[in-house]
């Protein structure tokens, strides 16, 4: 068997055009399909951030240095995906493999497309890579599980008694100075808006100084995405509840997270320390925070939110070490 630096960087040498030809456009399409939130542009993007972000063999070998991997004695991870971005359940599958387990993947089915083809190319690349699709019964040792927390409530029980790395819903948050470029802005809007604002490193809500002006310019977005703008704007006009309508999306003044996609919320400050006191209290809820002017564990910048590096653990939770402990 391959090294998993070699299978990876293997990997991502053949994700590198995906999209560039008829086979892999027809994947993305049935991709898109599958799931009516997917945009082929999507999907690309996210194919092209794994390929660079995470599959080239001096950010694997970088990465993965620290650690004690491949373990001696593998062990059995399921991997419960969630499928509310094109491979969002990647990461955790590129973890299980580089430590040196078994991966047993369950791949949601609104990501099953792209899961089962990039499974499928691991297994072109290296027929004796220790990965499959779970069963439903075969007996594991781990489990690595994203979801809402609803879900995540039912991963508790379900697999209580095994080494467990669940996760929740989260989200995030751009605290700005009101000295931001016109760059730095359109960073904002993706970061706010890529993939339809339905990851967990999507921003939802703005921190902004009082008496800024904060203009943003939209991208186009997902056809779904304004419907859902069209109930939220009608919902705000019937109650008279004032909000900036940003064509797509509309803008709130609260410090909350909003309950509804497509509702931006904002709120205003005196002090960034106040700011700073309130993402302390609300830490385990965030993902990431896009700023310049605050610091935070998992602070990125502008137009960074979406491309996460592979040290960026998703919960500030290191899979690596987990995977690693099992041993």
């Amino acid at each position: 068997m391959k090294s998993a630096i070699e299978l990876f960087s293997a990997l991502g040498r053949r994700l590198a055009d995906f999209g560039g030809d008829a086979p892999t456009q027809e994947v993305a399409e049935r991709a898109c399909r599958a799931n009516g939130w997917f945009t082929p542009a999507d999907v690309r993007r996210a194919v092209a951030a794994i390929a660079d972000g995470m599959l080239r063999r001096d950010r694997l070998e970088t990465w993965l240095a620290p650690y004690p991997v491949p373990v001696a004695v593998p062990r059995r991870v399921l991997v419960v995906m969630a499928g509310n971005i094109p491979l969002v359940g990647f990461f955790d599958l590129l973890c299980v493999l580089a430590a040196g387990h078994r991966c047993l993947v369950k791949p949601s089915a609104k990501d099953r497309v792209l899961t089962e083809y990039v499974v499928g190319m691991l297994r072109e690349l290296d027929p004796e890579v220790p990965v499959g699709f779970y069963d439903g019964s075969s007996p594991v040792d781990a489990v690595i599980a994203t979801g809402s927390d609803n879900a995540n409530r039912y991963f508790r029980t379900q697999y209580a008694g095994i080494p467990a790395l669940l996760r929740g819903s989260r989200q995030s948050v751009a605290v700005l100075s009101g000295r931001e470029t016109e760059a730095q802005l359109e960073g904002l809007a993706d970061d706010i808006w890529a993939y339809s604002g339905l990851g967990c490193r999507s921003v939802s809500l703005l921190f902004v100084p009082e008496g800024y002006d904060l203009r943003l310019r939209m991208p186009a977005v997902n056809e779904k995405y304004r419907n859902n703008y069209r109930q939220q704007k009608a919902l705000l006009t019937m109650t008279g509840r004032p909000f900036r309508d940003l064509e797509s999306a509309v803008a709130v003044e609260e410090r909350a997270f909003p309950a509804a996609l497509s509702r931006i919320a904002c709120s205003r400050y005196k002090t960034l320390g106040e700011v700073e006191a309130w993402l302390a209290q609300h830490d385990a809820e965030l993902q990431c925070v896009v700023s310049e002017c605050v610091s935070h564990g998992r602070r990125t910048g502008f137009g960074c939110a979406q491309s996460p590096a592979l040290t960026d653990y998703p919960d500030d939770r290191d899979v690596i070490a987990f995977l690693a402990a099992l041993n």
